[in-house]
């Protein structure tokens, strides 16, 4: 007959532990920039207990990134910019901090352009008043911070493409800084080809100097930056899973 320590199971084996998940954030001197950062975080928490997840900011707000992985060690960590497009800080800032620290990192693309960005500008404009069925003579200006890299620009054109489509309107893209046509222009734009319902969509991740600008400049309705808005959650962490997987990918491809 067989002892009783036979019957018992063996221990299952243990999965190995989820790379880290380091959202890059720019950083902001306006304090509500780093509150609602901090929220989004923990609704990422929330959809994925199994990830740990940390903060990284490239300049203006503490943790630092270069702070946060050298806290991490040799750990993997795959590093999510919380950024809206490419452009410097994506191509040059985070690359330079991740390559001069010992953790094991993958770089993930910017948040956009994706549908899921799509869906919270949608409903940040219906919070503020826009109307399920567009209006007779409406239209949006896509308010970005902006940047001098040709490729954020197509980025941010993309955005205003796809959220054209979804709302049945033109969608003119402008710029805090550094790009034109500044929202002004924008507006005056749309003006000219008789469009007066003229609403604004915050296309910044979090509340800040360049969002608040924008906002003055809105003719009508001014909607709120895209912050914790669920979609912005499940995207941080559906580039946190695209890049493993364009890891495992190329560690296949080079064996």
């Amino acid at each position: 007959m067989p002892s009783q320590l036979s019957l018992v199971p063996p221990p299952a084996p243990r999965r190995p532990a989820a790379p880290a998940l380091v959202v890059v954030a720019h950083g902001s001197r306006d304090p509500r920039a780093l509150s609602t950062v901090s929220a989004l975080l923990d609704r990422i928490r929330a959809l994925r207990p199994d990830v740990p997840v940390h903060l990284g900011h490239i300049e203006l707000n503490a943790p630092l990134l270069p702070d946060t992985l050298a806290a991490l060690g040799d750990t993997e960590a795959v590093l999510v910019p919380l950024l809206l497009s490419r452009g410097y800080h994506v191509k040059q800032d985070i690359p330079e901090m991740a390559a001069a620290s010992r953790a094991r990192t993958h770089l993930a693309a910017p948040l956009g352009p994706h549908p899921l960005l799509v869906d919270a500008l949608q409903a940040r404009l219906l919070e503020a008043g826009w109307g399920a069925t567009p209006r007779g003579g409406s239209a949006v200006v896509l308010a970005a911070a902006g940047s001098r890299d040709p490729d954020a620009k197509t980025d941010t054109a993309r955005t205003a493409h796809l959220l054209a489509a979804r709302l049945g309107v033109p969608v003119l893209p402008a710029y805090a800084s550094a790009a034109t046509p500044t929202v002004e222009t924008a507006v005056r734009t749309l003006l000219a080809r008789g469009r007066h319902k003229i609403a604004l969509a915050s296309y910044f991740t979090a509340p800040g100097r360049f969002a608040t600008e924008c906002t003055q400049e809105a003719p009508w309705i001014a909607a709120a930056p895209l912050g914790t808005h669920p979609s912005m959650a499940q995207l941080v962490l559906h580039r946190y899973e695209e890049a493993l997987a364009q890891a495992a990918f190329r560690e296949l491809a080079s064996a």
